[in-house]
């Protein structure tokens, strides 16, 4: 698909061979670049090694494109683009950004640039080229916009220029993709990580054979299927915080397993058998179970892969490779199982293969395989920045016994009985009395979907500035005479060890003015709580790394902040039965008579039915029949 839809596009650059990136690769600590700046530095950084997609920029997007090749033989291409979005791109009312609303950055300013990152499948790839290549110029739209529009990608994130971003869809082999989910959010997370972003969001919707994974994988494990990347819990709809959350988890996974059989008594208790069976611990509850079944079938998945096999274009034969591979798997298990940095593994190694181009081949290459009963683990230690290894025993993972064993398809079968008549069809376990509150717990989970990673809550400090001579200081500015709160995060500016007062005050209107769209003509009046003249040294009266707070106006006094927020300037009133007060990007509707918004679900529209044209909320319906009724 994107290999023969890759060479059409490069036939019209007219320019010389495309670079093919590795996508398990891309990413990584030097691939294809030392990621060592801001957030939108590293981007324009990235952009660099991109082939701009000439001709491309209708209404102010332009876009570059990477080919990533997944696998060497056969061959396996995709595309990636990266679509930058002016503000002036987008009409005024979709310059506020309802991700941000809807996660609680509101508050958050709209900046000057988004950058879109997609992947996208071979249907949303057809769509978008079919409508830039029409023919009728009122129908043809550039491929850029096409992109950003689409639904359906394999991935599409998106970064604003002050390196907060939004996960807005992934799709595996479930949903059609070409890539299986897991892949997918590996490369988004190794992206985030090494453009340094700061913290990402995503509307957690995952299902698969139609079983919500937020719900089976919380139940399971405590924790939704991206907590496997690090993505916590950041706010739930209908007014649910994190401790209902948890309560609701709790109950859930101490469900005793003997009382769900009872429940169904002709399907659940020979599944429960089968798992008693093969576990070597006893399976109590439900958490125990679903922990242990899902474990299996992970298990199962890393059996049936082809493990680590050398590329077709390798320089070294299969047996010196498998030699090397069996070297380091000795070394990680005289580890005893723990974490190891990559130096440890290669020294280790080096004592019976001399070749250093071999193991670095094979360490790159190995992460995240299975070799025999092991899964060789590959991580990005987040403190000290260097990969580590680590062995994992796939059978004693799961504790199961050596003697059983069930297949990928029966495994499949059963999570999905499990999930449907526990987790699913939850009325016959209320009526044997086993918690009464079931339905709220799932509830509860079901609508905990917004979840956030932080990547790097504040720019970080760029060490190789102290060899020209500067030093870092983090700086952020807020606004006189407003009455609304705008939260700026900080931002690292780099002074010269002589640098003054005026000088710093440029430059932290400069880059206050790149970021941000209401900023560009902000102009700094002073420094909270430091009483300094222009001429004076900066590194005098502040220590190096110290935190400032910048006081200013907008250029034009008459424009509030409000405008330039991503939550803008309409503010609805919403006082919803369940407690909620802000949109959290559930389906609402307003009163007719009070225009009060409350939540379909929490008025009893169900999600099938349209909302009425015409609605009159419960209490202004009580008042007009009290009206009714005076004489």
């Amino acid at each position: 698909m994107a290999e023969a839809i890759g060479r059409k596009r490069r036939r019209g650059a007219g320019g010389g061979g495309e670079k093919v990136f590795r996508f398990k690769s891309f990413g990584e600590n030097g691939y294809p670049v030392e990621f060592v700046g801001r957030f939108r530095e590293n981007v324009v950084a990235l952009l660099g090694f991109g082939r701009w997609e000439s001709g491309d920029c209708a209404g102010g997007l332009q876009s570059w494109s990477f080919q990533l090749q997944v696998q060497r033989q056969p061959p396996f291409h995709i595309v990636m683009f990266v679509v930058e979005e002016p503000v002036e791109a987008a009409p005024p009312a979709g310059r506020h950004c309802k991700d941000c609303q809807y996660v609680g950055w509101g508050q958050h300013m709209i900046c000057n640039k988004k950058y879109h990152f997609v992947l996208p499948s071979k249907e949303t790839m057809m769509a978008a080229s079919s409508c830039s290549n029409n023919s009728n110029p009122r129908l043809s739209l550039s491929l850029s916009l096409r992109l950003v529009e689409l639904e359906g990608h394999i991935l599409h994130g998106v970064f604003h220029s002050n390196g907060f971003g939004h996960l807005l869809s992934l799709n595996g082999l479930e949903m059609g993709s070409t890539l299986p989910g897991y892949l997918v959010m590996d490369f988004w997370d190794r992206l985030c990580n090494a453009l340094k972003a700061r913290k990402v969001s995503l509307r957690d919707i995952s299902q698969k054979r139609g079983m919500e994974l937020r719900l089976l994988h919380g139940v399971a494990h405590g924790h939704p299927w991206f907590g496997r990347w690090g993505y916590k819990l950041h706010r739930a709809a209908f007014s649910a915080t994190l401790q209902m959350y948890q309560k609701a988890l709790s109950a859930l996974q101490r469900l005793p397993v003997a009382a769900i059989a009872a429940a169904h008594p002709h399907i659940l208790p020979p599944i429960l058998s089968k798992y008693h069976s093969l576990s070597d611990h006893p399976l109590l509850t439900l958490r125990d179970l679903l922990r242990f079944v899902l474990g299996l079938h992970a298990a199962a998945e890393s059996h049936n892969s082809a493990g680590f096999l050398p590329e077709a274009s390798c320089r070294w034969s299969p047996k010196r490779v498998e030699m090397a591979v069996r070297v380091i798997v000795e070394a990680l298990k005289r580890a005893e199982f723990r974490w190891v940095s990559r130096q440890e593994v290669r020294d280790a190694a080096r004592m019976y293969i001399g070749d250093t181009g071999l193991l670095d081949f094979v360490l790159k290459s190995l992460g995240n395989h299975v070799v025999g009963n092991y899964l060789v683990r590959r991580t990005l230690n987040p403190v000290t920045k260097v990969l580590e290894y680590c062995l994992q025993d796939v059978c004693s993972a799961v504790h199961m016994k050596p003697r059983c064993k069930v297949g990928r398809a029966e495994l499949a079968k059963d999570i999905f009985n499990l999930y449907r008549y526990i987790l699913g069809d939850q009325k016959p376990l209320q009526a044997k009395g086993i918690i009464p509150t079931l339905t709220m717990a799932s509830e509860i989970i079901l609508d905990s979907k917004f979840l956030v990673k932080e990547y790097s809550g504040e720019p970080p400090a760029m060490p190789e500035l102290e060899i020209e001579g500067k030093s870092n200081l983090f700086c952020t500015v807020r606004f006189k005479h407003q009455e609304a709160t705008t939260t700026l995060p900080y931002e690292c500016i780099a002074m010269k060890k002589n640098g003054t007062i005026d000088e710093l005050k440029e430059d932290v209107e400069r880059n206050m003015r790149e970021i941000y769209w209401g900023l560009r003509s902000f102009v700094v009046e002073g420094i909270v709580d430091l009483k300094a003249q222009g001429k004076d040294l900066v590194f005098g009266l502040v220590e190096v790394g110290g935190k400032l707070v910048f006081e200013g106006n907008y250029g034009d006094q008459g424009i509030s902040c409000l405008f330039f927020n991503n939550g803008g300037m309409e503010k609805r009133i919403m006082e919803c039965v369940c407690g909620a007060v802000e949109d959290d990007g559930e389906r609402m509707v307003a009163c007719d008579i009070c225009e009060i918004w409350q939540h379909t679900r929490c008025v009893q529209i169900p999600n099938d039915q349209q909302v009425p044209h015409i609605f009159i909320c419960n209490r202004c319906d009580q008042e007009i029949a009290l009206l009714h009724s005076l004489p």
